[in-house]
């Protein structure tokens, strides 16, 4: 008996040290995932490779708004997207500066860097997109731009939903690109809606609906229009016509439809911030998304870190992409490692925002405690 244990109890460990193995993620719930097949997974991480991107103090550019050099990566590097373009996975993460201390309270530009194999990576020396001289000053000065999510129509246009932030009020914003370097700014996602009711509406964390086709992750479409969700205090939606003016879905009394929101006792107690693009999938569209777990003497989930962000899943109909089909009780991945658990953001996160297809893998990509950049790889053949 004895050694059946020290058997069983050898390869539990194994289990745990297994990057992209078929193990279940150390804490993960085996009911939570195990009779859920639409679940998109196991994400593993890749043994001995993370960090993937860290701050640099030796990059600088000439910045239009401050009207010198700024060292612009050299204090947080976290939050980011990715796509793919010529074979290879582009990120395109959120830097911040040491222009002032505190979270929110610098100013943050969007960095770009490519891979062939998804982990090791070569970095631009400058911003791809930062607040500038441009028509959208009062909306990014002096804060920046923030949390990008990025993805790709069929014809190769790359739309980018990011965080316009003046240090007053955090909004959705739309740029284009055909390269992923030079970039187009389309000013506020809501400005236009409803004769700019949600103009001046504070918004961000935007997942457009994608799907693989050709080899390729795509902007999909619903019932002939584009669709996304969006939100961090609930799962909103909204729809465009042309990628660049979108349109926020409301209920049967005119405020914004709320089709999920934070639930007492859970991970996700005090938000629901969505992650990166929606993935439609022969079982719905899966929505991974960012949820904050409360006090564990309030609200919140006690096997977790008070204030943590864990990542979870839902579920909706592909048919109706209103109606939650299904939800993860338990996240499917949550702060592990140390540079996850701790730093600028001291309570932890593991904070999705990038999701790329290439290969037959699927590549997360996210925030490690708001100062560094992470991956966890799965294999993907649906």
């Amino acid at each position: 008996m004895n050694k059946l244990r020290l058997i069983i109890s050898m390869s539990f460990a194994v289990a745990l040290l297994v990057g992209c193995s078929a193990s279940k993620e150390p804490g993960s719930s085996e009911t939570s995932q195990d009779n859920k097949v639409w679940v998109l997974g196991e994400f593993k991480r890749p043994p001995n490779v993370n960090p993937v991107i860290s701050p640099r103090t030796n990059t600088e550019f000439f910045c239009p708004m401050r009207q010198k050099m700024m060292k612009w990566e050299e204090s947080d590097t976290f939050n980011p997207a990715s796509t793919v373009k010529d074979g290879k996975i582009v990120v395109l993460y959120r830097a911040e500066d040491n222009s002032a201390q505190g979270i929110g309270s610098r100013t943050s530009r969007i960095g770009y860097a490519e891979s062939a194999d998804g982990i090791t990576m070569s970095r631009r020396t400058e911003p791809v997109l930062f607040p500038a001289q441009d028509e959208n000053k009062e909306l990014e000065w002096p804060g920046g731009c923030e949390d990008p999510r990025v993805t790709m129509t069929e014809d190769g246009l790359y739309v980018m939903l990011y965080t316009a932030w003046n240090h007053h009020r955090a909004r959705l914003a739309i740029a284009t690109s055909r390269d992923l370097i030079n970039w187009e700014k389309h000013g506020l996602a809501f400005g236009k809606a409803y004769d700019g009711r949600f103009k001046n509406m504070s918004c961000k964390s935007a997942s457009m609906v994608t799907r693989i086709k050709d080899g390729k992750l795509v902007i999909e479409k619903i019932q002939g229009q584009y669709f996304m969700y969006w939100g961090e205090n609930a799962v909103c939606a909204a729809v465009s016509d042309n990628l660049i003016d979108w349109t926020p879905v409301l209920d049967e009394n005119n405020e914004l439809k709320k089709m999920a929101t934070p639930r007492d006792g859970f991970f996700d107690s005090l938000l629901t911030e969505c992650g990166p693009p929606a993935l439609m999938t022969d079982d719905g569209i899966v929505l991974l998304y960012n949820g904050k777990n409360g006090r564990h003497d309030g609200n919140g989930d006690p096997n977790y870190p008070a204030g943590a962000y864990c990542a979870g899943q839902f579920l909706f109909d592909k048919n109706d992409p209103y109606k939650v089909l299904d939800r993860l009780d338990k996240p499917f991945f949550y702060p592990q490692a140390p540079f996850e658990k701790s730093g600028q953001y001291v309570d932890g996160t593991v904070f999705l925002e990038g999701l790329s297809y290439l290969n037959g893998k699927l590549y997360l990509y996210y925030g490690c405690a708001d100062s560094q950049l992470a991956v966890a790889i799965c294999d993907y053949k649906r």
